[in-house]
């Protein structure tokens, strides 16, 4: 076989075993917080599994940049992302308001990530769950959605003043059920809180507070407004990075104070106004998350660069990651080259490339030269 036929065959061979991995792992996840709710287990929730994630050091980039380079790996999660956190919080904090009750419908309006974590808090908690999803995301992902079981309501993109938006059916929909939560992960203040009290000071101390960069990507915001907060009130040298993909109006937010992308202008517009092929990040509004935010500085990404950095992660770290985690650590070289030698980056692997396989950012993967002949084992656990 040659070169590029066995790339082709070493990424098609780790999708479909992460992709198993993932879904025994929910299986088992799902089962336990079931049981353990049935049981009347008060501390159910405390006991789920998610948070605490490794840190690792990327001894690649590390060596590129004369940095020393860490990712957190929300891949990791018993949903397989980062949202878990958003949405356990999310719907442990509408059971406290009195909002969820038992035999209740979780509903939101998502394109996949949180939509795969919801599921899976739903069954665990014993609700069911509506998803509103638009018909441009990954086929993975909503596949994924439908094995949990929940009902699925596809809808064309669409501007979010218009009513038929993902969002604004997801909130509809809600309004209309008896005993319903929509969970509105941009706006809400769960989301915000999800990460300032866990991602946030779970960095810090995984770091030993040693850290002079934070870099992430954002889609509602909730990631890099919580984790921001928490870093600069121990720290207030830390500088925190936004990294943004082709269409997304936050990279000149930060950088010139107008939420306003060149792709946005209607002579240039194609699918929607993010036109990249990385799922679930960039905005072309200002959610009230991304608006608690506390950021220095701004990179923008392209999709080659996060193509390139996916695939360079795969032959040198052994990590399959999804296209959100790639512009990360892209962004996250960026920002290392920009400060110099000597210093400590932090960013997040969101989710796998499992998720992926049928998408765009795949193929582009695939197709993409590798960056090196075999794995050079260059993962450390910095937490252990």
């Amino acid at each position: 076989m040659d070169g590029r036929g066995g790339s082709i065959a070493t990424v098609t061979l780790v999708g479909f075993a992460c992709a198993w991995a993932a879904h025994q792992l929910a299986r088992r996840v799902t089962r336990r917080l079931r049981d353990g709710r049935r049981a009347g287990t008060a501390s159910c929730a405390a006991a789920a599994p998610v948070g605490r994630t490794p840190l690792v050091e990327l001894r690649s980039l590390s060596a590129l940049t004369g940095c020393r380079i860490l990712a957190k790996l929300e891949l990791l999660n018993p949903g397989g992302s980062i949202k878990d956190r958003v949405a356990w919080r999310a719907v442990l904090d509408a059971e406290r308001a009195g909002t969820l009750r038992p035999g209740g419908t979780v509903v939101e309006g998502t394109s996949g990530s949180t939509g795969i974590s919801l599921a899976v808090v739903a069954r665990a908690r014993g609700y069911s769950c509506h998803l509103v999803v638009p018909d441009d995301m990954s086929a993975n992902k909503l596949q994924l959605i439908r094995a949990l079981g929940v009902t699925v309501e596809v809808v064309k993109p669409a501007s979010i003043v218009n009513d038929d938006h993902y969002v604004n059916r997801a909130r509809a929909h809600a309004a209309r059920l008896p005993n319903a939560v929509f969970i509105d992960q941009f706006e809400s203040a769960s989301n915000f809180a999800a990460h300032a009290q866990t991602t946030g000071p779970e960095i810090w101390e995984q770091c030993g507070g040693r850290l002079d960069a934070f870099v992430m990507s954002a889609g509602t915001g909730g990631t890099i407004a919580g984790v921001s907060r928490v870093l600069k009130a121990r720290d207030p040298r830390v500088r925190v990075v936004l990294a943004d993909p082709p269409g997304s109006s936050l990279h000149h937010r930060v950088r010139h104070g107008v939420a306003w992308a060149p792709e946005q202008a209607e002579r240039t517009l194609q699918r929607h106004r993010y036109d990249t092929m990385v799922e679930g990040v960039g905005a072309d509004r200002i959610t009230s998350n991304f608006a608690r935010a506390l950021i220095d500085d701004a990179v923008r990404i392209g999709d080659d660069e996060t193509v390139a950095m996916a695939r360079a992660l795969l032959e040198h770290e052994a990590l399959f990651v999804g296209a959100s985690g790639a512009m990360n650590c892209a962004a996250a070289v960026r920002t290392a080259r920009a400060l110099g030698p000597g210093h400590t980056i932090v960013t997040v692997l969101c989710d796998g490339g499992q998720r992926y396989t049928n998408s765009p950012f795949f193929a582009a993967l695939v197709a993409c030269a590798p960056q090196c002949a075999a794995h050079s084992g260059t993962v450390k656990c910095v937490n252990e």
